[in-house]
């Protein structure tokens, strides 16, 4: 897949999925505290035996890449929410930021048009706006490179 630009829609997404994104974050960070490394290290010579092949059928080395997919998992989450947190201080006109605060808070868009008096029609047009002002931040350049190569490589 080619190198394309990170759409106005896939920011959108982010947008509305940032909220369970977070929280998914936490929960693997605290069902893995141990992500990386080499789970027992070996000293002396031990250290230079023979070592059994652990194959798919070793319920440790599969407990080891399910650890493994998981923290991968979590990488990616991560870029995405440092994507849209590093847009943040960009939007600037205040309904912007309430709406973009009351969905990054995981409001659906009807609770937001409620909260601010607004019809649906307008929430929506602002959350268009969000999405093109970080869009258009040359800053983002490295995260939304990131985001597609990691989505080339899924």
């Amino acid at each position: 897949m080619e190198n394309q630009p990170i759409s106005k829609e896939q920011v959108i997404e982010l947008l509305k999925d940032y909220n369970w994104m977070i929280n998914e974050i936490a929960r693997e960070r605290q069902l893995l505290p141990y992500i990386g490394g080499k789970l027992t290290s070996t000293y002396g010579s031990e250290a230079t035996m023979p070592k059994a092949d652990h194959g798919p059928t070793d319920p440790v080395y599969r407990e080891v890449e399910r650890r493994e997919e998981k923290s991968k998992y979590c990488q990616k989450l991560e870029a995405k929410v440092a994507y849209i947190q590093s847009g943040i201080p960009y939007i600037k006109e205040e309904r912007e930021i309430v709406v973009l605060e009351c969905m990054l808070d995981g409001l659906s868009m009807i609770k937001i048009s409620y909260h601010l008096g607004l019809s649906r029609r307008n929430v929506y047009n602002i959350r268009e706006r969000i999405a093109e002002n970080m869009l258009q931040n040359a800053q983002f350049a490295h995260f939304a490179q990131t985001l597609q190569q990691d989505k080339v490589k899924a």
